[in-house]
């Protein structure tokens, strides 16, 4: 019986990483497969070519502990080709198998490799084309004058200055004026000039959110 790691990655730590994990439990089951190790990233992105759990799975496989890696999906493992291809091609120095449980598709030949290379590269496409329609988006909101992100705060910000110069704590001018202690501690880098300035300096600050 071949033995088989599992890597499962989640990039919010809201999510839960069980159900990736349940169903390529089942999968080893059906293809006759012995866990020996269940490797876990939460809260990690796909982009980051470093994280805990795939250095301790990619350690691991350097020992030669497992014989198969299972993962839920290929953007699970790795979100460029480049990157991908280079853990493809260290697991398969080290005769370890790659299985996708959602493209279905596996290493042990040369037909499942050039699958996993043509997936590959159509997911990083389509990620490549997603960021570039925000982009246009939010260049086309720029254009039609449109906010991008929360709206500016509407409060006093001289007032602000001239409440924290009187003595009161950033704690205390933060709640009086509804915003948050860093917004105060950088309106008064902005206007760290003498208190005849004041006006002047609050007029070229930029709005804080």
């Amino acid at each position: 019986m071949k033995r088989a790691a599992i890597y499962v990655r989640v990039s919010t730590l809201d999510q839960n990483p069980e159900t990736q994990l349940h169903e390529l439990r089942q999968f080893a089951v059906q293809r006759a497969l012995q866990i020996v190790g269940e490797y876990t990233d939460h809260g990690f992105s796909g982009t980051r070519a470093r994280r805990p759990g795939l250095d301790r799975l990619m350690a691991d496989a350097q020992h030669r502990r497992f014989d198969v890696v299972m993962v839920w999906a290929f953007d699970r493992m790795a979100r460029s080709v480049r990157h991908f291809l280079e853990v493809l091609d260290e697991l398969n120095h080290l005769n370890i198998e790659f299985v996708s449980f959602r493209e279905s598709v596996d290493t042990s030949g040369p037909l499942g490799r050039a699958m996993v290379i043509i997936v590959g590269a159509i997911a990083e496409l389509e990620r490549n084309l997603i960021v570039e329609r925000v982009k246009a988006g939010m260049r086309r909101a720029r254009l039609e004058g449109r906010q991008i992100g929360r709206s500016r705060l509407d409060v006093n910000w001289a007032e602000i200055v001239s409440d924290r110069r009187s003595g009161m704590s950033l704690t205390q001018v933060a709640k009086k004026h509804g915003v948050s202690r860093a917004s105060v501690c950088r309106l008064m880098k902005v206007n760290s000039v003498p208190s005849a300035d004041v006006s002047t300096a609050v007029l070229s600050a930029p709005q804080f959110q």
